[in-house]
């Protein structure tokens, strides 16, 4: 009787043992394995613990290298808006920009009906040594077919650049020859200019259009202020709009050519970062020459800095609209993997003791969003629409009052310039037109057109031949009719485009910028600006 009962227990002893084993398997492996006091959980660095633990007990397998990688930035972006990370795989074309050049070919491209058209060949350089032409389509590269198959700007750049020294096979179709020419290429150092352009607007007025601030900008501006001086100049429009910065070593030498001994340029300043002080040194070759520097909205960083040490050392006018207001000093910090950090370390400070940045509190989708709201706040159109505060008063060294908070004011305001505009030309604009008509006149007339070296006889020729007529019929085949109205708002600036673009084409940018400047009313302030007395 008692072996009946206890063989009826059996079963449920067996099942409570079982449900108690596991039980206690899960409290004496968690123990064993996972014990806070053992791993110092609290102490130390909490997200190096964090990641010891997804890496050793996570219930999946994962990379604790991606989790990083992919929330570093999420990190970074609650500091200010200029430190970033760069992974690995950016750096090689960040170092390029920087540096002022890259392995490549050596041609100047446009996609147009969806064929790689070459617009222009540097000179010098491996395409044009090899004997390839503008006008040429790249129709092959390494006998991979790239033409009639929707390819992108950055795919032709990946495939045709490189590490100087390699090889890339590219494959031409050229007008009136039926086969296709191929080129076997070394790839070589191209250049990356910071100075677009410089010319002599009038007998005594130069002109010098600087992109960026790298590494060799120095150089050519030194290059352009030299060539200017040779033909006359006594005074110097330095155009520095959509210039958004780079180094300061750059800056800081340009800066210094027009300014008298100890005056000084700029000072940072930060948390762990002491007072730095960077002063003229009394070598500036162009001390001389009077001075008005053009900027805009989207003038930053050391375009910042050479604007402001001009104005606040009453050196030269400033003409445009209120620069864009970045100030702080990033320092980068490279990783064994070939990645960088760029940590703002500091803020610039103009020589009356302006901080340059604007402020970011709002975070970093506000900050960017800022230029909108100018906008739709007028101050693109009115200069008084903005707002100063009394408490951000500065003076310049002879006692003008110059305001902080954000951005470089200028001393001539020029209201963005919309005059010429009409429902015509935004359609015309929207479908990207007068490029296209101008990239196609000038590949099936260059036989005519190469033999003008001048803007002034580009103008002149076109002009002739009736190019607004041309183009209205242009952009009539491709469904964009005019009006006589809208034709009679908008013919001169479509026209004087349209020839810059055709020049440009055939011969750069010194055919491009001194047709367009004709529609530039910020240019022609600044050339107005010249004449008067500087502070």
């Amino acid at each position: 009787m008692n072996n009946r009962k206890f063989s009826i227990y059996i079963p449920l002893l067996l099942a409570v043992s079982m449900v108690a084993g596991i039980f206690l398997g899960i409290r004496v492996t968690r123990t064993e394995t996972l014990n806070p006091a053992r791993l110092s959980f609290g102490r130390g660095n909490k997200l190096n613990n964090i990641l010891d633990l997804i890496a050793n007990y996570y219930v999946d397998s994962v990379s604790t290298d991606k989790l990083v990688e992919e929330s570093i930035p999420d990190i970074l972006k609650r500091l200010d808006p200029h430190t970033t990370y760069i992974p690995a795989r950016e750096m090689v074309e960040v170092e390029e920009e920087m540096r002022g050049d890259f392995g490549g070919i050596g041609v100047q491209f446009s996609i147009q009906n969806d064929t790689v058209m070459v617009v222009d060949v540097v000179s010098g350089g491996p395409s044009s040594k090899l004997g390839i032409i503008p006008g040429d389509r790249i129709v092959q590269v390494n006998d991979t077919l790239i033409a009639g198959v929707k390819i992108q700007n950055n795919d032709v750049l990946k495939k045709l650049r490189g590490e100087i020294g390699t090889k890339v096979k590219v494959g031409i179709k050229r007008k009136g020859i039926k086969e296709i020419i191929d080129f076997n290429i070394t790839r070589g150092e191209i250049p990356i200019y910071s100075v677009d352009v410089s010319y002599m607007i009038d007998p005594q007025t130069g002109y010098i259009k600087v992109s960026r601030f790298a590494e060799k900008t120095y150089e050519e501006f030194m290059e352009a202020m030299n060539k200017i001086d040779r033909q006359g100049a006594r005074k110097v429009i330095v155009d520095l709009r959509g210039n958004t910065g780079g180094y300061l070593t750059a800056v800081i030498r340009m800066v210094n050519e027009f300014l008298p001994q100890g005056a000084l340029i700029v000072y940072t300043e930060g948390h762990s970062q002491p007072k730095k002080t960077y002063n003229a040194d009394a070598k500036g070759k162009f001390r001389d020459k009077e001075i008005v520097v053009l900027i805009d909205d989207f003038s930053a960083s050391a375009s910042e800095i050479f604007s402001g040490a001009i104005q606040d050392n009453d050196r030269g006018w400033l003409v445009g609209r209120r620069s864009f207001g970045k100030g702080l000093v990033q320092e980068q910090i490279p990783f064994n993997d070939g990645s960088a950090l760029r940590l703002t370390v500091a803020r610039y400070y103009t020589p009356s003791g302006r901080c340059i940045q604007k402020s970011y509190e709002k975070g970093t989708d506000e900050y960017y969003h800022d230029l909108a709201e100018r906008a739709e706040h007028g101050e693109f159109q009115q200069a008084d629409s903005i707002q100063f505060n009394d408490s951000l008063k500065y003076q310049t060294i002879k006692g003008r009052t110059v305001y902080g908070g954000g951005g470089i004011m200028p001393d001539y305001f020029v209201p963005a310039d919309t005059s010429g505009y009409s429902p015509y030309f935004q359609r015309i604009v929207q479908k990207g037109l007068i490029y296209q008509f101008a990239l196609d006149y000038a590949d099936r007339n260059r036989e005519t057109l190469k033999h003008y070296t001048k803007a002034s006889e580009f103008e002149k020729y076109l002009r002739g031949t009736g190019i607004l007529q041309k183009f209205v019929a242009y952009a009539s085949a491709k469904g964009v009719s005019p009006n006589a109205s809208d034709l009679n708002i908008s013919g001169m600036i479509i026209e004087t485009q349209t020839m810059a673009y055709i020049a440009r084409n055939i011969i750069g940018e010194e055919g491009f910028y001194p047709i367009i400047a004709n529609i530039d009313n910020a240019l022609q302030k600044a050339v107005a600006v010249s004449k008067l007395p500087m502070p």
